[in-house]
């Protein structure tokens, strides 16, 4: 404990001297991370950070990362909070790509692409659903041909967040058309900076463009670009996904968070649009609901922690993720259209006169919630696995 003590000092005294203020105490949604991570003070941040290995603290040091235990890392992420320190880098390559050629990946291709990784300079998307093959992923079409030591690629995928502005893509594709469904699909990494690529983003209902189609036209991946064995990237595949509802479920991080909460953010905004009585929100009906979502979010909360603090590997489970993603996306549509609720029609408004920048925030919030229970597999696909896989019911 001492040791810990110790790391925690001399942890934070780093941060206080590094941390720029310009990345402190920022709130912005997913959507407009790279906004946030496009200019001069996030580019100081990260470099500060990645000469830590402090971007993936627990990732080996051989491929950039910080090598810390999860006691450290817990420690860190405490101390980075204590002072709101924005994360100095964020995306898929952390949180999906990364774990999964930790686990899948050759050396060598943990070599290539980890560091880019733990540096925060090369950013990646998810090239997964297709027009015809969304919830029945394994359906995909995007065809693969191998030619000397490359794929050749044709096809198109949707939904592919971030698109615009990634630089590499990982890639479920279909190597083997004679195969059964689930079989004959490969894992394959390509460059999205190159003349077989192009990218359309789609416009939202929300104002936002998000997510994009991309066009996959005599596209190249090499050949050692491959994770895994031909026609065997399904498993792979799954495994990543594994890793993505862990994040949207909140188990990636879920054991550091004990700090003491003494407010209640939707209370709060009750007692500015309902009003009070002696103290207390005036509509009984409003504190119920209020006092039911806000007991729930906090067992969903104690419950990730718990969970994360008895995996002593490490590592991120396996089907049970979907048990988080399910309950953790449906809290979080819940909570976005409790508060628009309770805001009346002050939680409608979509511009114009009339509506504070908070007001006009909770509105997009409330319509990029409905897409939370859809993306990393629809709450639907969820309760499938949890049948089959976590309870073992029959098909």
């Amino acid at each position: 404990m001492t040791d810990l003590n110790a790391f925690r000092e001399e942890t934070r005294t780093w941060l206080e001297e590094n941390c720029p203020e310009g990345m402190r105490n920022l709130s912005f949604h997913w959507e407009d991370a790279h906004k946030i991570y496009n200019t001069d003070v996030a580019e100081v941040w990260r470099e500060r950070m990645a000469a830590k290995g402090w971007i993936a603290p627990m990732w080996p040091v051989a491929y950039g990362g910080g090598g810390l235990s999860r006691e450290e890392a817990v420690v860190l992420s405490q101390e980075m909070g204590r002072i709101k320190a924005t994360a100095a880098s964020s995306g898929m390559g952390l949180t999906m790509i990364g774990p999964t050629l930790l686990e899948f990946g050759s050396e060598a291709q943990k070599q290539r692409h980890l560091p880019s990784i733990c540096d925060g300079t090369i950013r990646w998307c998810q090239g997964y659903s297709e027009p015809g093959a969304g919830s029945d992923l394994a359906a995909l079409q995007a065809r693969a041909v191998i030619e000397g030591d490359q794929f050749v690629i044709n096809g198109q995928k949707i939904w592919t967040s971030g698109a615009q502005h990634a630089d590499w893509m990982f890639a479920l594709v279909r190597t083997d058309p004679n195969a059964p469904k689930h079989e004959g699909i490969s894992f394959v990494l390509l460059d999205m900076h190159q003349d077989g690529v192009s990218v359309k983003p789609i416009g939202l209902i929300s104002g936002s463009s998000p997510f994009c189609e991309t066009f996959l036209d005599n596209a190249i991946a090499k050949r050692e670009d491959l994770v895994g064995e031909l026609n065997k990237g399904w498993s792979i595949g799954k495994r990543l996904l594994q890793f993505e509802r862990s994040g949207i479920g909140g188990l990636s991080g879920a054991a550091n968070r004990k700090k003491v909460v003494k407010t209640n953010p939707i209370a709060d905004l009750a007692k500015r649009y309902v009003g009070t009585s002696n103290g207390r929100i005036a509509d009984a009906a409003y504190r119920e609901k209020i006092l039911k979502q806000s007991m729930t979010e906090k067992a969903f909360q104690l419950t990730t922690a718990r969970v994360v603090q008895e995996n002593q590997s490490g590592q991120t489970p396996g089907a049970t993720t979907s048990i988080f993603k399910l309950v953790g996306s449906t809290l979080a549509r819940e909570s976005a259209a409790l508060k628009s609720e309770i805001m009346g029609i002050k939680g409608l408004g979509w511009e114009g006169e009339g509506f504070d920048s908070g007001e006009l925030e909770a509105t997009r919030n409330w319509l990029n919630s409905r897409a939370v229970t859809i993306y990393g597999g629809t709450n639907e696909v969820q309760m499938n696995i949890i049948g089959k896989r976590v309870l073992g019911l029959p098909d």
